[in-house]
């Protein structure tokens, strides 16, 4: 049977062929990145559902791609939640947000859920705040050792433990912060610990070994801004579906 007059000869089919394929990889690839990466509503309200009935104050971390999230501020109000401040850049765990209850130690991701948020810390002798706040130093240091009774906790002097983080490390990145109550009340050895909300580093363009960083000048507008007496807390969102292919 002959060829249709319209065939290409084997070889430039074979060549246009590759040429599409190579195009559709790229589009399928490009299609799904673009669909896993969408960006999150700016304009979107705090889930009410997710902030205890008894707090007056919520910062609500929503990630969008990567490490990187979207930070925002909210108030209780007799109208219902007010979003007070952002939507603001920030960054989370390197490897990004851990679901619900899978944070473990070392694993490069920030815990999903609602933690209350209670002391602040900081390398000045006094900061502007309504949490309880407390100098760090050379002297403290917070134990990321899970074998060893102190595990997620503060200590000043250097403790005789396995592995130790110092609460002044260089680059300013503690200079201002937060902690946020993960595993701090009971602590299970191992699930994570030294999670905070401080300065980032390297203007964003880093993540956090599972903490939640934002630029300095927003640090320094949530610690006003955050009342003890309000009962804060923060709301992080589990890390979206990955597409489906």
């Amino acid at each position: 049977m002959k060829p249709a007059a319209c065939s290409a000869p084997v070889a430039q089919r074979q060549r246009s062929l590759a040429r599409w394929g190579g195009l559709g990889a790229f589009c399928l690839a490009f299609m799904l990145t673009w669909s896993a990466c969408q960006p999150v509503d700016r304009d979107a309200a705090l889930p009410a559902e997710r902030v205890p009935a008894g707090a007056r104050q919520a910062i609500w971390v929503r990630p969008t791609q990567g490490f990187h999230a979207l930070l925002t501020a909210w108030e209780r109000t007799a109208a219902g939640w007010q979003r007070v401040s952002g939507p603001w850049p920030a960054v989370v765990g390197r490897r990004g947000v851990a679901p619900l209850g899978e944070k473990r130690e070392g694993d490069g991701r920030t815990p999903s859920g609602t933690y209350d948020l209670k002391r602040a810390f900081g390398a000045a002798a006094t900061l502007p705040t309504g949490l309880a706040y407390r100098q760090a130093t050379a002297e403290d240091f917070w134990v990321d050792d899970a074998t060893s009774p102190l595990y997620n906790q503060w200590v000043h002097g250097k403790p005789a433990v396995k592995s130790c983080e110092k609460m002044t490390p260089k680059g300013g990145d503690y200079d201002l912060g937060a902690v946020i109550e993960y595993n701090t009340s009971p602590i299970v050895p191992g699930h994570g610990s030294a999670i905070f909300l401080h300065i980032w580093s390297e203007n964003g363009k880093k993540g956090t070994s599972g903490c939640v960083a934002v630029e300095k000048a927003n640090m320094a507008a949530l610690l006003r801004w955050l009342d003890a007496k309000a009962e804060p807390v923060i709301v992080i969102d589990a890390p979206p579906p990955a597409a489906k292919p």
